[in-house]
């Protein structure tokens, strides 16, 4: 766990660092939607952005002004501060309007700030639906994406390469669907914490380093027998995008609630969903980055989404539901309040808080509420 925590703690991590002494360069990525196993199979480490080690706010707040989404702020002031010094290119997808504005915002800071825009910059634009017209446009985005990444890195980017790549990706996904069954049962044996740091550094290490030391930390899960859950409530976690484990450790540590899963960005949103290993490879990927989408910016899947979200609450048997959102987040702000109306109504207790991401987090005001809501889960198990 000490590799996963360091990665998922760190900007620059370990791994990153070693990396980078052997030449190979580093791509940033700023969402999901973007296909990582296209770097992976040309010797280009996938690193997706994260706002964590933020200070301050001034160069966020000077390019973006107050009113929005701390999230992409906190990328720009590192970026500002020079904490992704060590990148060889980023990739800006629109997840949401304000990651949209980070691609014009992190270009008209460089201006400024001389050195902070990679020399390769890219936008990769992801359609608002999945159908028909969204899917081509998506595999167009895609191809688009693998020429510019060959015609800058002067690499050959073929179908060979990437089902190798998919292939390889598709263990973690294994590894991190058997961690998901260990947390489904009576006796949680690992914390929410945990698995989450380990799912966090997925996104950021080398994929075949990564493989290696989930593998081995699944084993080793196996064999405990102490449950880490007696007397507390099981929980599920959900929300807009967040990458900081102290947000876990703030639930976890109330001694009240373990954290049995999670519905986030970064989180083990697509467990047991592979990749097609066989056709097209491209096809494959968006298949899977777009058309399995469970994101509240794509249009006209909220049903989907709750009825995904209900059978997640069955499998891990949680008993309630903390739903947060960064303050500014429309899409999610909007859709907790949709998910705590449907749930509530099917007698599934629900917790929703609005927060801050980076320097600003309301950690006080965010335990007292926690606390509040987890000592009703509580009352209402005893009354049973």
């Amino acid at each position: 766990m000490n590799v996963f925590h360091d990665a998922a703690t760190h900007v620059e991590c370990e791994s990153i660092h070693q990396w980078k002494k052997t030449g190979k360069p580093v791509v940033g990525y700023t969402c999901s939607y973007t296909p990582a196993e296209i770097f992976h199979a040309v010797d280009i480490l996938p690193v997706r952005l994260r706002g964590i080690e933020t200070e301050g706010m001034e160069i966020g707040d000077t390019y973006f002004g107050p009113f929005i989404c701390s999230f992409p702020k906190c990328i720009l002031q590192l970026a500002g501060k020079g904490k992704f010094s060590f990148l060889d290119g980023a990739i800006i997808t629109p997840g949401c309007d304000g990651m949209r504005r980070l691609d014009e915002c992190w270009r008209k800071a460089g201006e400024d700030f001389k050195g902070i825009v990679p020399d390769y910059f890219y936008y990769f634009d992801v359609p608002h639906k999945a159908e028909n017209h969204g899917m081509a446009w998506y595999l167009d985005e895609i191809r688009a994406l693998i020429k510019s990444i060959e015609d800058h890195f002067h690499v050959n980017v073929t179908d060979e390469k990437l089902t190798a790549a998919i292939r390889e990706f598709n263990k973690g996904r294994r590894l991190l669907g058997e961690i998901e069954t260990l947390r489904s049962q009576d006796n949680v044996v690992v914390s929410g914490t945990d698995v989450f740091a380990a799912t966090v550094a997925g996104t950021v290490m080398p994929r075949e380093e990564y493989t290696r030391l989930l593998e081995d930390w699944l084993a080793e899960l196996k064999t405990r027998t102490q449950a880490l859950n007696t007397g507390e409530s099981r929980v599920m976690l959900v929300g807009s995008i967040s990458d900081e484990i102290d947000l876990f450790k703030l639930i976890e540590d109330t001694d009240k609630a373990i954290i049995v899963g999670e519905n986030l960005c970064f989180g083990i949103r697509y467990e047991g969903n592979e990749i097609r290993e066989d056709g097209d490879p491209i096809e494959a990927l968006a298949q899977h980055y777009l058309g399995s989408s469970v994101c509240p910016r794509m249009y006209g899947k909220y049903k989907e989404r709750l009825a995904m979200l209900k059978e997640k609450i069955h499998q891990s048997r949680a008993e309630g539901v903390i739903m947060q959102n960064i303050r500014f987040c429309d899409l999610h702000g909007a859709e907790n309040a949709l998910f705590e109306r449907d749930l509530e109504a099917m007698g599934i207790p629900c917790l929703r808080v609005e927060r801050e991401y980076g320097p600003h987090i309301d950690a006080g005001r965010m335990k007292l509420r926690i606390n509040a809501f987890l000592e009703r889960m509580d009352a209402a198990r005893r009354q049973l």
